[in-house]
C-alpha cells in the first residue's frame, strides 16, 4: 500500500493492471517485500512500465540469477487504456502512481494504479486540518459514551 501517495496526490481515476514479474519476484511479493513509496508509471513506445518500485530479492531464490530490486516492470494494459491515459498525462499534467500490489482470486499479480494530480501546499494543509478535526470529534464522541 502506498500511503505517501494519498498525502502527495489527489486521485482523479484508478485502474487495475497486470504486472509482469519473474518467479523469484512473485515469491517476494507474496512475502510482502514491496516498497511503492517512490514508484511511478511511465509510458514509453506505447507500453506502460512501472519504475522505481523496490521488490526485495527473494531470500531462498537462486544466487546465480541476481535480480535488480528497482528495475522497470511491464504493466499489462489494453492499448486503448494506455492511449487514453497517455493523452491525459500529457495534456493535463497529471501523473500515474501505483497504489497497491496484490494477488487477485486467480493468483495473478495485479497493481492498482491511479491518475493523480499533485497537491500544492495549501491543499495539503487543508487535508491535515480536516484529519485533525475528525480525530478530535471522534475523541469527543467516544469519551461521552463511556460509563464510569
Amino acid at each position: 500500500m502506498n500511503r505517501r501517495a494519498g498525502l502527495r496526490y489527489e486521485f482523479v481515476e484508478s485502474l487495475e493492471a497486470g504486472l509482469a514479474l519473474t518467479g523469484s519476484e512473485v515469491k517476494s511479493v507474496r512475502a510482502g517485500n514491496v516498497n511503492l513509496n517512490d514508484g511511478f508509471v511511465r509510458i514509453d513506445n506505447e507500453q506502460a512500465y512501472l519504475w522505481n518500485v523496490h521488490i526485495a530479492p527473494y531470500g531462498f531464490g537462486s544466487s546465480f540469477v541476481p535480480q535488480e530490486p528497482t528495475r522497470r516492470r511491464k504493466l499489462l494494459l489494453n492499448r486503448r487504456e494506455i492511449n487514453r491515459w497517455m493523452g491525459k498525462t500529457t495534456v493535463k499534467g497529471l501523473t500515474i502512481v501505483p497504489l497497491e500490489v496484490y494477488f487477485n482470486k486467480r493468483g495473478l499479480a495485479k497493481v492498482k494504479i491511479a491518475l493523480a494530480k499533485h497537491k500544492t501546499g495549501p491543499d495539503r494543509r487543508d487535508d491535515i486540518k480536516k484529519r485533525d478535526l475528525g480525530r478530535e470529534m471522534q475523541r469527543e464522541f467516544t469519551g461521552k459514551r463511556r460509563v464510569r
